[in-house]
Order: structure tokens, then C-alpha cells, then sequence
């Protein structure tokens, strides 16, 4: 069970919300959409589910095109990020509802929902209305609508994006167990990067309506190929700093220089350096930037600084809590270890060394 986009791109009058875009999704695969808001997430989910139909391309489904076919006529399950139940309805006549459009017999709706109750964990919640449920339970119960119907392809859009957080790490943690147990090819769409690594499996990251990287999520993460796949698996996003290499020295600023972190030929390259990287206390062979405190925000366990360094504005993600004043000067340090190299075009010239031995 495969499903196919080759080359397939969505353009509406002079805008393109889709570059042409090609991926293959495998049987039994989680594969998380990552990208920003407005980076065309959804729009890549509504031609998998043949909602929209694009403008060049092809979708094969097992084999078989099924560019334009209705999507009434497609093995598909969608659940949104405003999850739809009908109120009036048990939790038992919600999850049966697609199957009596369906026409299957009594005992097989029966059977089926006890069984996807069973593994949403709804079996004690069967008779209630979804009003008396719980936010998770409600978003759970909308889930196994979705995937009593043994559908082929289960879309999920930012489906966990207005629970709260408790209720988004439990059904974080059951998601991947759920998608395990269905073999369904499962598609989930999130700005979250965390979420992206905490769900596995392959993860495409988006970027204006461009497939920037496909593959296994850890490997995504670690060896991103150019420095907007970088910027978009980051939360924050990952610093940058233009430098000129010239013998075993960088440049940069006015005057500033460091010993350069990697090898490569000399010419001007971009490093780049995730915010947790960042630290408030040197360490042994460490480079130390002065940049200038702007803003400072408490999360509590954790403070997020923005530091201004020449024309460059970074974010720094420091544990604990610190009494910092905006407008003050702070020395911050890196380990060279933890950066990354890119070419004046965005493309990965050297991995970080930490990520290379993970």
C-alpha cells in the first residue's frame, strides 16, 4: 500500500501554494508535515485526500491514478484541528455514523467500534454525549471515526492544536501506538518541531509550498539539508551568522574573528546554531560572542534571551532563571561542536560534529 505525488503542484490565478512536489508514503508509515503556518501543510493534505485536485501531476494510489477521483470514492479519513463530533449523538453512534453510510451490517459496526473504542480507550464512555466528555476524550472520539473505517489513509491536521497541554501529551504518547496497531498510512501536520520528534517516523519539512527535505524525522533534525530545512526544524528558530573563512581563521563583523569549526575551502559561508546551544558560562574551547540583551522571557524552568549581535538577531534558550536587564551587554559562548555550515546559496556544506556521532 503506497501512495504517490509526482511532481504534483497546486497553483490558484498567479499564486502557487504547492512547487512541484514529489513523495512517496509507505503502508504502515507515520509521516509528520512540518512547517510554519501558511507553508502549504494543508493544502498537500487536501490533494492526498482528493479534495483538491492539482494543477500538473500525477496521484497514484497503490499503483493505480487517482488524480480527480472524488473524494467520497477514496479509502481516506481526515480529522481537523477543530475536531467535529455530532452532539446529539452517543459515543458509540458517532464512531458507527461512517459505517451506516457505509452499509455494513449491525454486527460488524458492532464489532468494529467496540474494537476502536477498545483502543482509543473510549469502552467506558460508549453511552455519553460528547459534551460530557472530556477535550481529549472529544478529539479521541473523533479519531476513531476516522479510523473505524480501516481507511488506507488517515490525514491529521494540527489535530491536538487547541487542547490543552496535559491533553496533548497524553494523545502525543497514543497517537504512534494507535497508528501502529491500524497500519494505516498515517499523515500528521504540525508547526511544532517537538511534536515532529516526539511522533517519529519520516518527517517532510515545508517552507512556502516547498518539500525543503523528506526522511526519517531524527535524521531530518540532525542533518538538515540546507539552512531553511534548519530554520523550519527549530523552535526557535536556528541562529545565523555570516562569517568569511580564510586560512584557519573566520570573520565576521567589524573585525570580530574566530578559529574556524570546520574544515572547508576559504570563501563566505553562513554557520548556523540551534538557541538551546547557546550558554551564559564558557567551557573549554567554547567561542564567546558579545552580543546586547533585548528581550527577556521566564517560562519558568527555562529563560529565552534575544541578543542582538551586529546586525544579526539571535535567540538563546538558557535553563533555569536568570535576572538579566534588557539593554545590558552579555557575553554568550558555543561549543563548536554544535555548529552547523551552509554555503552562500543555503545548502549543507558540514554537519554539526554533535549530530554526525548521534
Amino acid at each position: 500500500m503506497t501512495l504517490e505525488l509526482r511532481d504534483v503542484s497546486h497553483v490558484v490565478g498567479a499564486q502557487t501554494f504547492i512547487h512541484p512536489t514529489t513523495l512517496t508514503l509507505k503502508k504502515g508509515t507515520m509521516n509528520v508535515l512540518l512547517g510554519p503556518t501558511s507553508s502549504g501543510k494543508t493544502t498537500l493534505m487536501r490533494l492526498m485526500a482528493g479534495l483538491d485536485t492539482p494543477t500538473r501531476g500525477r496521484i497514484f494510489w497503490n499503483g493505480e491514478d487517482v488524480t480527480g477521483q472524488r473524494v467520497q470514492d477514496r479509502k481516506i479519513a481526515m480529522v481537523y484541528q477543530q475536531f467535529i463530533n455530532y452532539p446529539a449523538m452517543t459515543v458509540y453512534e458517532n464512531i458507527a455514523s461512517p459505517m451506516k453510510l457505509m452499509g455494513l451490517d449491525r454486527a460488524e459496526i458492532d464489532r468494529r467500534v467496540r474494537k476502536t473504542a477498545e483502543l482509543m480507550q473510549l469502552t467506558p464512555m460508549l453511552q455519553r454525549k460528547p459534551l460530557e466528555l472530556s477535550g481529549g476524550q472529544q478529539q479521541r472520539c473523533a479519531l476513531a471515526r476516522a479510523l473505524v473505517k480501516n481507511a488506507g489513509l488517515v490525514l491529521l491536521d494540527e489535530p491536538l492544536a487547541n487542547l490543552d497541554y496535559k491533553l496533548r501529551e497524553e494523545l502525543r504518547a497514543e497517537i504512534p501506538r494507535i497508528f501502529a496497531e491500524s497500519g494505516a498510512i498515517f499523515v500528521y501536520a504540525t508547526t511544532e518541531p517537538e511534536e515532529a520528534l516526539l511522533l517519529g517516523g519520516n518527517c517532510a519539512t515545508l517552507w512556502e509550498g516547498r518539500v525543503t527535505q523528506f526522511g526519517p524525522t531524527a535524521e531530518v533534525y540532525r542533518k538538515p539539508a540546507d539552512a531553511t530545512t534548519a530554520r523550519v526544524f527549530s523552535d526557535p528558530p536556528m541562529n545565523f551568522l555570516v562569517v568569511e573563512k580564510r586560512g584557519d581563521v573566520m570573520h565576521f563583523g567589524q573585525g570580530e574573528r574566530i578559529p574556524s569549526v570546520v574544515q572547508a575551502p576559504d570563501g563566505q559561508y553562513t554557520l548556523g546554531f540551534r538557541p538551546n546551544h547557546l550558554t551564559l558560562e564558557p567551557s573549554p574551547g567554547a567561542i564567546g560572542f558579545e552580543t546586547t540583551l533585548g528581550v527577556v522571557e521566564i517560562t519558568g524552568s527555562e529563560t529565552f534571551v534575544h541578543l542582538g549581535h551586529g546586525d544579526a538577531r539571535w535567540v538563546g534558550l538558557i535553563p533555569g532563571v536568570r535576572d538579566l536587564k534588557p539593554g545590558q551587554a552579555l557575553r554568550v559562548y558555543l561549543d563548536p561542536s554544535r555548529v552547523y555550515l551552509f554555503a552562500q546559496d543555503g545548502s549543507l556544506v558540514a554537519t554539526a560534529p554533535y549530530a554526525e556521532a548521534a
